[in-house]
């Protein structure tokens, strides 16, 4: 029988919604926690593994009978292309699927941390009346200047979404779009530099790899303006947390809005935690439950393409 296994454990319910999307006679199995001893004896006898946030390890691609590893989702940074090579695993993604989700939380993240919206929403659950106090540090969006690293799928939904408030859109990435494109959506690519000390709000919208790990540090936001935001739903790796929790404690930047961190579940002691002007959610910006169906209807179709001798869809493709 062909076995397929969720690497982030499930509860029994949500593994009986997933099952009702396997292909017919496959059997689905999950982790039972995400220690490196339970990921690989979960991974053991199964052909083809799902993850989510689990990293999928050089030992756990070396697991025999091991097919492929499809990453519910599009960020690959967590998973070992080179293993997956070396033992001759197919690796992929369900790219742009959590565009419109993702570009969605980052707008309500600048909208919630340019208005104060969770300050407020604490201060009446906790018996206070904030209205006074939050007035010098709420700001609009409409006419704002955003500045978006990254402009792959995600960037290019944002983009589409800010154009009702009028925005002006600067966004940076290793290689400018083509000038027909950047015409067709509105923006203009800056060097990283330019586009920080410019912007009233930086979201990070890009992949974790060897260029954006750790590309926003202590420098980097020393060149955004005490007014700005930032707002990171990409990948911990992408920004330095301690650096940017003493620019806001220090009034160097307004606040910030973020929903990934360096280490998941969040830590106990991430400088971030406690800080009035930040906004932290936990990693939910891909997560719909509308999006539920289409992304394992295409996730179990790519396996069973692989299964069957056929080529899953191109783009999904990683190795």
């Amino acid at each position: 029988m062909t076995t397929v296994v969720m690497l982030d454990p499930a509860m029994p319910d949500r593994l009986e919604r997933i099952a009702a999307f396997l292909p017919a006679g496959w059997n689905l199995t999950t982790a039972a926690s995400r220690s490196p001893e339970d990921q690989l004896a979960a991974i053991s006898g199964a052909q083809y593994a799902i993850t989510g946030d689990v990293p999928v390890t050089a030992a756990m691609m070396a697991a025999p009978g091991l097919k492929a590893v499809h990453k519910w989702g599009v960020g690959y940074d967590g998973i070992d292309l080179e293993a997956a090579r070396q033992h001759g695993v197919r690796v992929l993604r369900t790219t742009g699927s959590n565009a419109v989700t993702v570009a969605e939380t980052t707008l309500g993240l600048i909208l919630s941390v340019n208005r104060n919206l969770v300050r407020g929403h604490v201060g009446i659950l906790g018996g206070d009346w904030l209205k006074g106090s939050l007035a010098p540090t709420s700001m609009t969006l409409s006419g704002k200047t955003v500045g978006i690293v990254g402009m792959g799928y995600i960037g290019k939904a944002l983009v589409r979404l800010l154009r009702g408030f009028g925005c002006t859109v600067i966004y940076t990435k290793r290689s400018p779009l083509p000038a027909t494109e950047e015409a067709e959506l509105g923006i203009r690519f800056a060097p990283l530099a330019e586009m920080l000390a410019t912007a009233d709000v930086v979201t990070l919208n890009c992949e974790l790899n060897a260029s954006t790990r750790d590309m926003i540090g202590r420098d980097q936001l020393a060149l955004m303006k005490p007014s700005a935001i930032l707002i990171n739903a990409a990948r911990g790796g992408v920004l330095d947390e301690q650096a940017l929790a003493d620019a806001i404690r220090e009034g160097r930047l307004r606040g910030a809005g973020i929903d990934v961190f360096a280490a998941e579940p969040i830590q106990p002691g991430n400088p971030l935690l406690g800080l009035e002007r930040v906004v932290l959610t936990p990693h939910i910006a891909a997560i719909s439950a509308d999006s539920f169906a289409t992304s394992l209807t295409r996730m179990f179709g790519n396996l069973q393409a692989i299964e069957t001798g056929k080529a899953p869809r191109e783009i999904d493709i990683l190795v």
